[in-house]
């Protein structure tokens, strides 16, 4: 909602809330001396009225406008993060008329299920391990797929940064659902090769109570009121205070936690145009990998199509209005 006039908030909220990042990605901004309250260096624990003063960061002054929430189908080579280098990302999907940015991370050979928005505070909450969000991905596989490697799956493989956390894994028609709470480079993709499994497809369904639906690859849609709240639901309360995988020794590899803030720095290459992304016309192929299934959590499954390509994505994705499901 947009911002009363006269009442005075903490400048990192109101930093997290214009979609510079989260509340901690704030706070460190304000440390370097990148913001600015009425020409002077902004302080931790400051409070500001944006309405009526000048807060600016990067020499542009901040105006925290309507929080969004929305939900996006990342296709296949697709990358999404801000940072680009020229290749198609997440954000160049939905409208540029407010600064969003994604919450977590999807490699690119991957595709499915991400949310894009300016709501700090939750994007932290989201994708911060003591609230152990569940992310749920579905893998096409090559092959048969054994009990034993479900089982491997199901308690946990060694990777190069130490063993993975206990997942959720069933046997679906084409493949293996897999449920993780933690998010390492390339997890499912890793997991499945620990295991003897090549994976063709990897697609996320969902993340805590928000399912992919029926959006195709590079179509986008805002969230509902009601699936806002349930997001909230999922990260209410102080959290696990310190997460049992964090106490064990594990070696970084680069991938980083499960979502990485975004500073100032970060920026979009243009805004998002009118174009329609893949699958907006003609025989519209389905979005998920496995024929004739329903999953857990109760979404269509339709038919597969195999990986495709996903050429025109930087003029932005297909909008998908009334909140489909």
């Amino acid at each position: 909602m947009p911002h009363e006039r006269g009442r005075a908030e903490r400048i990192q909220k109101i930093l997290a809330r214009a979609g510079l990042g989260s509340r901690r990605a704030c706070e460190d901004l304000i440390r370097r001396g990148d913001v600015l309250v009425d020409g002077r260096a902004a302080s931790i624990g400051e409070s500001a009225d944006p309405a009526r003063q000048a807060i600016v960061v990067d020499g542009r002054r901040v105006r925290p406008g309507e929080i969004v929430h929305y939900a996006v189908y990342k296709p296949r080579g697709v990358l999404s993060t801000l940072e680009k280098g020229g290749r198609p990302g997440v954000a160049d999907l939905v409208p540029g008329d407010v600064r969003v940015y994604p919450v977590g991370r999807l490699e690119a050979e991957s595709e499915g299920l991400m949310i894009l928005t300016n709501d700090g505070a939750l994007a932290h909450r989201l994708c911060h391990p003591r609230w152990g969000v569940e992310r749920v991905y579905r893998a096409e596989l090559e092959g048969r797929v054994s009990d034993e490697a479900v089982e491997r799956l199901s308690h946990g493989v060694r990777l190069a940064e130490g063993r993975t956390l206990p997942a959720k894994v069933k046997k679906v028609r084409g493949g293996l659902e897999i449920v993780l709470r933690e998010g390492l480079n390339r997890e499912v993709r890793r997991m499945l090769a620990a295991t003897g499994l090549r994976a063709g497809r990897i697609v996320r369904v969902r993340i805590a109570s928000l399912a992919l639906g029926d959006l195709a690859p590079g179509e986008w849609r805002r969230l509902e009121a009601r699936e806002v709240a349930g997001l909230r639901r999922a990260v209410e309360g102080p959290g696990e205070a310190r997460p049992s995988w964090l106490g064990r020794k594990r070696r970084r590899t680069g991938g980083g936690p499960p979502c990485r803030p975004t500073s100032v720095q970060s920026r979009r290459s243009g805004p998002a145009g009118k174009a329609q992304g893949p699958g907006a016309a003609g025989g519209r192929p389905s979005p998920h990998p496995f024929p004739n299934g329903r999953g857990s959590e109760g979404e269509g499954v339709g038919r597969a199509t195999g990986p495709r390509e996903t050429p025109g994505l930087h003029h932005g994705g297909r909008a998908v209005r009334g909140g489909r499901r």
